[in-house]
Parts: structure tokens; C-alpha cells; sequence
């Protein structure tokens, strides 16, 4: 009995998660800039980061609000996924360019 309950808890998580919209948001960085810096995306919504960077040099996504880092090579392009996010404003930057590499996610 415990396993058919574990068994119907988990399908329901499961299509809860799956009913959940990804919603894809591009960024570029470049020269220590982050192209858009300000991206806005609906809460209550997975959200896929595509960070491409055309360098020069290796950077470094990060975001304490988001709880995320990430190396990206000079010409590569990377993801990083999150969750749904509540509503509010969630800043990121780069770590080799901290004075010029910064950005927010908010989310409406």
C-alpha cells in the first residue's frame, strides 16, 4: 500500500512539474558586457538561461540570488536552468568583469 501512494505522489509531482512552461531567454557576453542587461521573465514559469559568449576571454555567469555560477569558454554557449522564480529582481554579473559585467532577471 505504501509503495501504490509513493507511486501516485510521485506521477502527480510529476505532472505538475511537466505542466510547468520553459520559457528560453538569450544573452550574449561580450567585451565584459552582458547584451541584454535587463531581463524580464512571468513567474510560476521554468526559465532556461542561453548565455553565448563571444569573448574575448573565458566568464563567469553568477548569481547569489539565483544560487548559480558558471565558467563559459571564450565561443561557447552554455544553459543554465531554473525553476520558477517568485516574483522579485534577481541580479547577476560576471565574475572576470565585475565593474561592467552586471545584470538583473526580474520576474513580473
Amino acid at each position: 500500500m505504501k509503495q501504490i501512494i509513493l507511486s501516485i505522489l510521485f506521477l502527480f509531482s510529476t505532472l505538475a512539474y511537466a505542466e510547468v512552461e520553459t520559457v528560453q531567454i538569450k544573452l550574449t557576453i561580450q567585451n565584459g558586457l552582458f547584451e541584454p542587461s535587463d531581463i524580464k521573465a512571468s513567474a510560476n514559469k521554468r526559465i532556461e538561461l542561453i548565455i553565448e559568449n563571444k569573448g574575448p576571454g573565458a566568464e563567469e555567469f553568477e548569481s547569489k540570488d539565483l544560487k548559480r555560477e558558471k565558467v563559459i569558454p571564450v565561443g561557447q554557449t552554455v544553459k543554465i536552468t531554473l525553476g520558477s522564480l517568485k516574483k522579485g529582481v534577481y541580479k547577476f554579473f560576471g565574475e572576470y568583469h565585475q565593474d561592467t559585467a552586471k545584470g538583473q532577471l526580474t520576474i513580473e
